[in-house]
């Protein structure tokens, strides 16, 4: 390091690594591919993560004419799960002297306007959930570095994907619901097309599916209360056997289910046991409690900004899900129990 310097500097990088410093700005902002080798970028890494380089933010900030504002792209702020997301976004964001503005698209998941006379100006990255992909494409936010939360990580638009571990949340329901003797399953489905609830969707097929003598009958609904409740009643007034479960993609669904049951003069859980997936505040206002999964949704915000972060200074960013909860309440019991 340079005599009398405060903190190292790319000079000391490229001198550390036996390279030009243009070249360590092009490793270190993610631009090397095509002009510097493999082996020489990860020279340069190793040089930067040895000395403690931090690229000098004022003149980052004047190179790319920045404003260091984080833009979040989600559905309409319908549940407190979003609000959680932005909070954790936000904290690390500040820590880091980033801003965070929160765009919920105004049809929920569906197309939006730009909110700024150019997103590609104003922005220095966008986290995005992939419910409001639509909304992305339209803001353009897919040409900035970006990250996807609740997306495939094999066909993702975005440089990083950050998930809940939503395999296991619906294995933990559905090893709760088969523990407890049920083996005749509605599944109050999110109409949403989007990738988190194919997931749920498929897993719970698949581990049904591996024990002979289930049943699994699917009904869609859009994420509000009423749309849960006249999908629940419609599908358990069908004629065949009643089943004795019903799993939901989401509490509010689940709240749907309560009121359908009601109707229909059944009750939680003597007569049909409900789960369902968040663990909103609204789980512990529902009567009896809802047995559902808990997703940490302001964990979920911090790792999108850290994964950000991460990929705007050249960094890859932490790898695996984050887990997730079963939290066993009064909806559940076994089939016929009293």
């Amino acid at each position: 390091m340079a005599q009398g310097s405060t903190r190292p500097t790319s000079r000391d990088v490229a001198q550390a690594a036996g390279v030009s410093q243009a070249a360590v700005s092009l490793v270190l902002g993610d631009k090397w591919r095509g002009r510097v080798s493999e082996p020489t970028a990860e020279r340069v890494r190793e040089a930067a993560r040895t000395l403690g380089y931090r690229p000098n933010l004022a003149a980052r900030n004047l190179r790319l004419g920045r404003t260091r504002t984080v833009l979040l792209v989600v559905p309409a702020l319908t549940t407190e799960f979003f609000a959680g997301v932005y909070t954790g976004a936000a904290r690390v964001a500040a820590d880091h002297g980033f801003g965070v503005v929160l765009y919920p698209s105004p049809e929920g998941v569906g197309p939006a306007r730009d909110p700024f006379a150019s997103a590609q100006a104003a922005l220095d990255g966008v986290i995005a959930s992939s419910m409001a992909a639509d909304a992305l494409t339209a803001i353009r936010g897919d040409q900035l570095p970006l990250v996807m939360l609740d997306s495939d990580p094999t066909g993702s638009l975005g440089a990083a994907t950050v998930n809940l571990d939503i395999t296991d949340g619906v294995r933990q329901i559905t090893d709760h619901l088969l523990g407890l003797g049920h083996r005749h399953f509605l599944h109050l489905a999110a109409d949403i097309p989007s990738w988190t609830f194919h997931v749920r969707a498929r897993e719970l097929t698949a581990r049904l599916a591996a024990l002979p003598g289930t049943t699994l009958r699917t009904a869609p609904a859009p994420i509000t209360i009423e749309d849960a409740r006249t999908a629940a009643e419609t599908a358990l007034s069908t004629p065949g056997p009643r089943p004795t479960a019903i799993v939901c993609d989401d509490d509010k669904l689940a709240a749907g289910a309560y009121k359908a049951l009601r109707r229909l003069g059944l009750r939680v859980p003597d007569d049909i046991s409900v789960t369902g997936l968040d663990d909103l505040a609204l789980a512990t206002a529902l009567d009896p409690e809802l047995t559902t999964v808990r997703l940490d949704a302001e964990l979920f915000g911090e790792r999108g900004m850290q994964a950000l972060l991460a990929v705007l200074e050249g960094r890859t960013p932490d790898a695996g899900d984050i887990p997730v909860q079963l939290v066993v309440r009064g909806s559940t019991a076994p089939p016929g129990a009293p």
